[in-house]
């Protein structure tokens, strides 16, 4: 039995900090230049303890209900962010759901997740938080949310993030028809319950179902699963998603992890969609950004946002 979670209703937190902090937060919106807010770290705690807890008691697997937004990474793109919201609507205008990857690679990994964490204690039934592959020690030391964090604060306040990115779901069902995840599929996937065995709080190993439902990939010319050259998790084919989609009764599976030029790419005859949701990735990538829109009646629509100028 899936645990089930509404995203109609708004249920605001009674906590001071997180509302404080979102203020604090969305100041420099409209801002001509990029510049870091400065946070206390014990307004930081008070959020992690609080949106720990609130992960916990939510599955890993998740079951909400349209209308939702869709975003995949961010990546520390917190201006960017910022554009998503004024363009779709802030929590809880709009129900969000995120697909993981908010640290690392952007300069304001810090802003990116104390906001989301701030949103999700605010508004736990109408704003959703998935893993990604970033959200974990081993990356996040090599692609600067370690280094953000010790330079501005501390490495004990790094630990604090990481024991949150342990307790955080990793997939979400929408309708009973809608799959998304952080990467993709796994070959040991054979039933939606094993997602919600999993014990938390738990690192992302090396292999496994979590370390595929954040690390695997679509692929045109796989059939099966083929071993990745990202050196972990696989490479899955057309073929796997028909089956996996034929095996939970379900019709699309939605999944981020991946740069694609239009901010959204469809694969498997429509039967998959990668979203990605950071434009101009790490100044880069001359791509769009995507996000989706999934209406009351499981109709997808897309809106396109281009890299600032």
């Amino acid at each position: 039995m899936i645990n089930r979670t509404t995203a109609s209703s708004t249920s605001p937190s009674s906590s001071a900090v997180p509302q404080t902090l979102i203020e604090k937060l969305l100041v420099v919106r409209g801002a001509s230049t990029q510049r870091q807010v400065l946070i206390k770290e014990e307004d930081i705690r008070v959020v992690l303890e609080t949106v720990r807890e609130i992960f916990i008691t939510q599955p890993m697997l998740l079951e909400i209900r349209p209308p939702v937004r869709v975003c995949g990474d961010t990546h520390g793109q917190y201006y960017d962010l910022l554009r998503i919201y004024e363009k779709c609507g802030f929590p809880p205008y709009s129900n969000y759901l995120f697909l993981g990857d908010y640290v690392d690679r952007g300069k304001q990994s810090i802003e990116t997740i104390v906001l989301q964490f701030c949103y999700k204690i605010v508004y736990p039934e109408n704003f959703f938080l998935l893993r990604g592959n970033h959200e974990c020690a081993s990356i996040n030391k090599m692609y600067g949310f370690f280094d953000d964090v010790k330079r501005r604060y501390n490495i004990k306040l790094f630990k604090a993030f990481t024991d949150v990115f342990n307790t955080m779901p990793v997939c979400c069902v929408i309708s009973e028809k809608i799959i998304c995840m952080h990467g993709g599929l796994s070959p040991d996937l054979t039933d939606l319950t094993a997602i919600n065995e999993i014990l938390r709080p738990c690192d992302v190993p090396d292999r496994g179902i979590l370390c595929d439902l954040l690390w695997a990939d679509p692929e045109n010319e796989v059939r099966g699963f083929l071993e990745s050259d990202r050196g972990v998790s696989y490479l899955f084919g057309e073929d796997i998603v028909n089956d996996f989609l034929d095996m939970v009764d379900m019709d699309l599976i939605v999944r981020a992890h991946q740069v694609v030029q239009r901010g959204y790419e469809f694969f498997a005859s429509r039967q998959l969609v990668t979203v990605f949701s950071a434009p101009n990735y790490c100044g880069e990538f001359d791509n769009d950004a995507a996000v989706m829109t999934i209406d009351d009646k499981l109709q997808c629509s897309f809106l396109i946002i281009p890299a600032a100028k």
